[in-house]
């Protein structure tokens, strides 16, 4: 009489002590983003983070603020270069960015990552990535998840996401009843692409022009792929040092939908911002998917961040102090625009004018 095999979850293709291994792997960098508000209180590899939320008695009335994002198409470079490391930076980014907009201090993120295959080295660095980026933005990382789905991504195909919460003083909240005529519109340079626009960045330099991740590019120093690569810079902790040190009206946060979308989304129906494109020169890469692609100007604009990855909107007395502090802490910074009276020639919030510097 013969013995048969019944079906398993790892015959299936999901391989818990994988999943228990990575967990291991990631502890020590988790460890790394811990806030005093969550030492002690369980640790990772529970049902759920925890936050003492009661530590926060520097605030009277705190409002929480809460964002959830992705990587986008980003990640399948990750994947074709083998670099890991890096792609949490631009989660954080992309979801702690948005806290900050509100004026909002990052308190702590959970993730979530989806792969075909759990190889515990690669989740671990995926992991590694987040944590350095929660460092940077200031906040803890207090749990997420690891899902594997074989049959629907394959062995080596993955994507993340985040969840964030930060905390904001009631009346302190930063927004568009704040803005003024007269305002100035300060731009904070981009480290790159960030994490939008990829699709149509791959449909350009690889579908259209043919290019590699390998092809070592004159005018970046380095290859297609590093640059592509390139981190989301994270500019929350220098948001809040403009909060301490002088008066803000609202930020923005450049992602989907181009510098003149979603700086609009900060504006006032009565009021304009208007951003002077010759006070700064994209970089190169901007120039490269124009060309490669034959891409008109406004559609890259809608588009891509072109070189600006924060707006903060400040009353012209605020403007010293704000440059001088972000210079301070390294962020490229300078006055690119104006709040006017809206106008009925004004059918926008926002809107670029002029040529790009040379």
């Amino acid at each position: 009489m013969s013995e048969t095999t019944g079906a398993s979850y790892a015959a299936a293709g999901v391989d818990i002590e994988a999943g228990d291994r990575a967990v291991e792997l990631m502890k020590e960098w988790v460890k790394k983003t811990q806030r005093p508000e969550v030492a002690g209180l369980g640790g990772l590899g529970g049902f759920a983070g925890l936050f003492d939320a009661s530590a926060l008695k520097r605030f009277d009335r705190p409002l929480l603020a809460s964002a959830t994002d992705g990587v986008g198409t980003k990640v399948d470079l990750a994947r074709q270069l083998g670099v890991y490391d890096t792609i949490g930076h631009d989660l954080v980014a992309m979801v702690m960015d948005d806290i900050v907009v509100c004026g909002a201090e990052p308190l702590f993120m959970t993730d979530y990552i989806c792969v075909g295959k759990v190889h515990p080295e690669r989740v671990a660095a995926i992991v590694k990535g987040i944590a350095e980026g929660c460092v940077l933005a200031g906040c803890a990382l207090v749990g997420g998840e690891t899902a594997e789905h074989p049959g629907l991504l394959g062995p080596d195909d993955f994507d993340v996401a985040g969840a964030g919460t930060g905390a904001v003083e009631a009346d302190r909240v930063l927004g568009a009843d704040r803005i003024r005529t007269g305002d100035a519109v300060i731009a904070m340079a981009s480290s790159g692409l960030h994490s939008n626009g990829y699709s149509l960045v791959r449909h350009v330099l690889f579908d259209r022009a043919g290019m590699s991740l390998d092809a070592q590019v004159e005018e970046f120093g380095r290859t297609l792929g590093e640059e592509l690569l390139e981190p989301t810079k994270i500019y929350s902790l220098d948001c809040l040092a403009l909060l301490r040190t002088t008066e803000v009206h609202a930020f923005s946060h450049i992602t989907g939908g181009g510098l003149a979308a979603n700086l609009a989304r900060v504006i006032p129906d009565t009021l304009h911002a208007t951003v002077d494109r010759a006070t700064w020169t994209p970089g190169p890469v901007f120039d490269l998917v124009g060309r490669a692609g034959q891409v008109e100007r406004l559609e890259l604009e809608k588009t891509l961040n072109m070189g600006v990855g924060m707006i903060a909107v400040v009353p012209q007395d605020s403007v010293d102090v704000a440059l001088t502090t972000l210079a301070d802490r390294g962020v490229d910074a300078w006055v690119a625009g104006e709040i006017t009276d809206r106008g009925s020639e004004h059918t926008t919030g926002a809107e670029l004018t002029g040529a790009y510097a040379k």
